[in-house]
């Protein structure tokens, strides 16, 4: 390997077999946390009872229509629910009942899924968001080991995810936030792998071909195109998603100025502006949206879609047609955005942004009440599903985030720049709303960027061990510390794991179990 090779694209660490193993392997043990019992609470569980609903309607009618239901008691919810009833209000015309939704389809789409494999029941409605939570610690373990040319911090980074509360509550929960979450970190990995192997064809063009000022075009981008259709995906689930995708769009082409110039082309920014950027203009644009109005099929597609207004657009010709449609969809558009931007109601477990890292404010899934005292052998129980991070993971992500700030700040480290980007496009954003607006948020919002948290503690753990070629003593000290950590981290959920999972425990052991007072106080009105 040349010296421009080494620069450019470091060599992996370790044998590439074990780099697939030692991932799988994670996954599978973070599928066993997250699927075992999934059914459980055989209850409607918070959000569930939109959510849940839109997706059966979806799976049945290609739209969201109006359904029976009582969001107040989450068990008769259930029941009325399973056995796929007819839970349908009735009609006189089917467009009388269709739903105004506040997301994007994909998400219920998704969701969808698993009620047609499985029924329309919590482990039928939970299936597809505890299959994309475990793909995702696979996901994760790959991501950080090709950001750091290490399998054991590979792996590191997928044992930590698998062992976070909040990821693993939204694994078990059919809410929207564990599937934004997933197209998000997709998109990212897809863009890590693209700078890698637009580098090799960068490295192979300097080392075999005449060097000109500007550099060669690098040919088809078939991962850069694959994170534009995650990016679009995104914000099919969430709008939230429209802010990673914009600054993925800018890393991206960032990075592509940067390998040009690492390279030691004389014109490096004009090389990349004229032989980059086009495809990442079709990659970040085009793409997205011709996959973003994809999702939007069955609306398009029915007659009984919310403010589909179909009389209006099959009356005026063929020629027509697609700009009454469009005319109507971007309405409903707008309609959507009004709602988020007035959505001020109080919830008992709302919170504000800057509270988040600090595992402040969770939020209560799910809480019977009545529960006889057999069920757990004392006088009162509990069978609360708890939506919060795990302490020591948070905390250790916090002190991991500030070191990245200074890692980034003295060395320029790439790896650096793309966590604090992400962590904040998926932060930062909520301060307007809270600050601006007042709007109602929760703690769950932070679901997608949990995973660069846990890259920027893998990127600090790998500063901890040090290089390969340290001092063996250097190198079991730091070996020490990380395990530490990571037995820290593992202990610390085994200890919340009854509270995440709905597990019939005693008030005495729910009460051990929180940390703060205002896990369990109502916020002020």
């Amino acid at each position: 390997m040349g010296e421009a090779a080494r620069r450019l694209v470091p060599p992996f660490t370790g044998r590439p077999l074990l780099g697939w193993v030692g991932p799988l392997l994670l996954a599978l043990f973070g599928g066993l946390l997250r699927f075992v019992r999934l059914g459980d609470p055989k209850a409607v569980v918070f959000d569930e009872t939109y959510y849940a609903k839109d997706a059966y309607s979806l799976l049945t009618h290609g739209v969201e229509r109006s359904m029976l239901g009582d969001a107040k008691n989450p068990v008769a919810d259930h029941r009325i629910m399973a056995g796929n009833l007819d839970i349908f209000r009735q009609c006189p015309e089917p467009s009388e009942c269709a739903s105004f939704v506040a997301h994007p389809p994909l998400g219920k789409w998704m969701i969808a899924v698993g009620e047609w494999l499985f029924g329309m029941n919590p482990f039928g409605w939970r299936f597809v968001a505890a299959l994309v939570g475990t793909l995702s610690i696979l996901i994760l373990a790959r991501v950080a080991r090709r950001m750091t040319r290490s399998t054991l911090l590979g792996c590191f980074a997928g044992l930590l995810l698998a062992l976070d509360g909040l990821h693993y509550v939204l694994s078990r929960t059919a809410l929207l936030d564990i599937f934004l979450m997933f197209w998000v970190l997709a998109a990212f990995a897809c863009l890590v792998v693209d700078r890698d192997r637009a580098r090799e064809r960068l490295v192979t063009w300097y080392e075999n071909s005449p060097v000109t000022p500007h550099g060669p075009w690098l040919g088809p981008r078939p991962w850069r195109l694959a994170a534009g259709v995650c990016l679009a995906f995104a914000m099919s689930v969430k709008w939230s998603g429209l802010a990673f995708a914009v600054a993925f769009a800018i890393m991206s082409l960032l990075w592509d100025f940067g390998a040009r110039r690492a390279i030691g082309l004389k014109r490096p920014y004009t090389g990349a502006w004229n032989k980059d950027a086009p495809h990442a203009f079709l990659s970040f644009t085009i793409v997205p949206f011709l996959a973003y109005m994809a999702t939007w099929t069955g609306w398009f597609a029915s007659a009984n879609g919310y403010g589909r207004n179909w009389d209006q657009a099959t009356s005026s010709g063929p020629l027509f047609f697609l700009f009454d449609s469009m005319r109507s969809w971007i309405h409903y558009q707008w309609q959507v955005f009004s709602f988020h931007s007035g959505l001020h109601d109080y919830h008992a477990y709302m919170s504000d942004p800057w509270t988040w890292p600090l595992l402040i404010r969770p939020v209560l899934f799910y809480n019977p009440s009545n529960l006889p005292p057999s069920s757990c052998g004392a006088g009162a129980c509990s069978e609360a599903v708890l939506g919060v991070g795990t302490p020591a993971l948070w905390y250790g992500g916090l002190f991991a985030l500030l070191a990245t700030v200074v890692l980034y700040a003295r060395k320029r480290d790439w790896r650096a720049g793309a966590v604090l980007l992400a962590y904040a496009m998926g932060w930062l954003p909520w301060f307007y709303y809270a600050l601006a607006d007042d709007r109602t948020m929760y703690l769950f919002y932070m679901v997608p960027i949990v995973p660069f948290m846990v890259l920027a503690i893998a990127l600090v753990a790998g500063l901890v061990l040090g290089p390969a070629d340290a001092p063996p003593t250097r190198r079991a000290l730091g070996a020490a510390f990380v395990g530490a950590f990571a037995m820290i981290v593992l202990i610390n959920f085994w200890w919340l794991q009854p509270v995440l999972s709905g597990e019939t425990i005693t008030q005495a052991q729910w009460w051990a179990r929180m940390l703060m007072r205002s896990w369990v106080t109502a916020a002020p009105k």
